[in-house]
């Protein structure tokens, strides 16, 4: 759902853009006028999703980017900087998912969970908001910053107790940036999806387990990545110029008790 260029003249970094649900959030901040910056470990895959957005008259570029090595985050932000532009728009996506239940869950499996999620996210979330307020985005209407988080900030996953734990910091990092950068114009959000298929997921829910788990929902279903498309193009655009540390939770009912 792409109705006109909201995004025109705005740069937009997003993270863990390979594939899933960051190359359709790329996709479709090009389609709203944005010049996208996609990133992820796989400097081919994002190229060749900046590739496909140019084919469709789009205008994108590709950074390799591991968020879990802080040391690299800086460097990207100042390169994007240089040859795009500054980062008026960063879209927080880049997530392992943290499988295992609690007692047999490894210091390694918490690390990840945790350097990714919520690390990669506050460094991430730091670098752009540098370059927001040393461009004085305020006179262009504003940063944005959204943080991709899940229905795990509110809602128990089971089995999942590293992903809930580090989804729910990043619900809170959420409300602590927006107040902390309230006075540089800079909107930061949080978009909390529930279930959509994508390379994390798509394993266990080609299972019988899996298939059960979607028969409990209320609609039966999985979503698909486009019913996250309204809510993010609020939160990226000029509607969110009054919305700020606000938690958008999409998830077709899945959280429903």
């Amino acid at each position: 759902m792409v109705a006109e260029r909201l995004l025109e003249g705005k740069v937009a970094l997003i993270t863990g853009a390979s594939g899933g649900l960051g190359a359709h959030f790329a996709r479709i901040l090009a389609m709203s006028g944005a010049e996208v910056v996609l990133t992820a470990r796989r400097l081919d895959l994002v190229q060749a999703g900046a590739a496909a957005i140019c084919d469709a008259g789009g205008r994108a570029h590709a950074r390799a980017l591991d968020v879990a090595d802080v040391a690299q985050i800086g460097p990207v932000f100042d390169d994007v900087a240089r040859t795009v532009g500054p980062v008026s728009i960063l879209i927080n996506n880049a997530g392992v998912g943290g499988e295992g239940r609690a007692l047999d869950l490894t210091p390694e499996a918490w690390n990840q969970a945790f350097d990714v999620n919520v690390r990669g996210v506050f460094f991430c979330a730091q670098a752009a908001a540098r370059q927001m307020i040393a461009a004085d985005l305020a006179a262009a209407g504003g940063g944005r910053i959204v943080n991709i988080a899940s229905i795990a900030a509110h809602t128990v996953l089971p089995g999942l107790s590293a992903y809930n734990a580090s989804k729910a910091a990043v619900g809170m990092m959420t409300k602590a940036l927006a107040r902390e950068w309230a006075r540089h114009h800079i909107a930061v959000n949080a978009l909390c999806p529930g279930y959509v298929e994508t390379d994390i997921n798509a394993a266990w829910f080609a299972t019988e387990g899996g298939q059960r788990q979607i028969h409990g929902f209320p609609r039966r279903r999985l979503m698909d990545a486009a019913d996250l498309d309204a809510a993010l193009l609020m939160l990226a655009g000029p509607s969110a110029a009054a919305i700020t540390g606000t938690l958008v939770t999409v998830d077709d009912g899945q959280s429903l008790p």
